[in-house]
């Protein structure tokens, strides 16, 4: 199996159509031609009507976005996107008054559709053109590729072995669609996933002796400098995911009390984007919540970083129970206070 796995093709359209669905398979064939694994196809949009943007989308398998909604639009809309299978989008909350009911607005979700968490983020200074859905923002027409670049690390022995392989990979990337018009561009953001060769805390543990002890270390500064200086063509975040629930061998540092919200914000402002499918217990106070929003707001603006918040929870677990998402890319989790 090829170790060159393309996480998301996101093409974002202002008049998404069939003519944009069967570009997206285009361009995913032509990628497997090139021995890329294609994992999802996305579309994002500047339609702010959920509906009217769902309804021109046939193909049940690609992903949808709308992009950043204002607050009064979400909250107007939130029947609608718990009807819309594989809809996301964000709020951003920069430069915002942040106050009690931007956090009721997650509890919502939480309350009567809590699957829905997974497509729902908080985003602040959010960079455009990602392909990584639910930060993604609509910009202009084209599309952008996002790699799962944990998985070039087997048989490395090296952060540096692992940095020529990645480079390799965009620039055969960059080459293949040089001459495209449409081609925006790769968020060189390493996104985990799952366990093994996938997993970004199975990679830091072949070059530190664990993964706390990492995170006293230089490793993440090495990796997002690089990620940043050498992509040929960078768009979108191009930092560190720390997903939480989805790169399975973080969410076993978490229930060892590994990975609280405090770490998680000291790697986001060095190297990561923010607090991701991070784990949340129905019974938390939301005023924790509200503080947390306030604080990765400052942190955001103080660094001059693009953060976000996307917080997941089952709709039934409290704070010391076990989850159950029924979602694959979720781990199940006894959850720990904030």
């Amino acid at each position: 199996m090829s170790n060159k796995i393309i996480r998301s093709i996101c093409f974002f359209d202002a008049n998404p159509s069939l003519k944009t669905e069967v570009r997206l398979k285009e361009l995913a064939e032509l990628l497997q031609e090139q021995d890329y694994l294609i994992q999802t196809k996305r579309i994002c949009s500047p339609i702010k009507k959920l509906k009217d943007l769902a309804s021109r989308i046939s193909d049940s398998e690609i992903l949808i976005s709308a992009g950043t909604l204002d607050f009064l639009e979400a909250v107007e809309q939130l029947r609608d996107f718990f009807e819309i299978p594989n809809l996301s989008f964000n709020i951003d909350l920069t430069g915002q008054v942040i106050e009690r009911q931007h956090a009721d607005f997650l509890f919502s979700i939480i309350e009567k559709k809590p699957e829905k968490t997974f497509n729902f983020a908080y985003v602040f200074n959010n960079q455009h053109s990602s392909p990584y859905f639910p930060s993604a923002a609509y910009n202009r027409d084209g599309f952008a590729l996002g790699l799962q670049s944990t998985d070039l690390f087997e048989n490395c022995s090296s952060l540096k072995q692992w940095f020529e392989k990645m480079q390799s990979t965009w620039q055969e990337l960059d080459d293949l669609f040089l001459l495209d018009p449409e081609y925006l561009g790769i968020d060189s953001s390493v996104a985990p996933l799952f366990t093994g060769k996938s997993s970004l805390v199975n990679l830091v543990e072949h070059i530190s002796p664990t993964f706390s002890q990492s995170v006293l270390s230089d490793v993440y500064l090495q990796m997002t400098r690089f990620i940043k200086s050498e992509n040929p063509k960078p768009i979108g975040l191009c930092g560190l995911m720390f997903p939480c629930l989805e790169d399975f061998e973080l969410t076993h540092e978490y229930e060892q009390g590994n990975f609280s919200l405090e770490r998680n914000l000291f790697l986001s402002l060095h190297s990561g984007l923010g607090v991701d499918t991070y784990p949340l217990g129905v019974d938390e106070d939301r005023e924790k919540v509200l503080n947390v929003l306030r604080l990765v707001q400052g942190l955001s603006d103080k660094y001059k970083k693009p953060l976000s918040i996307r917080f997941v929870s089952d709709g039934q677990a409290k704070i010391g129970e076990r989850t159950s998402f029924g979602n694959q890319y979720l781990k199940d989790v006894i959850i720990r206070h904030l």
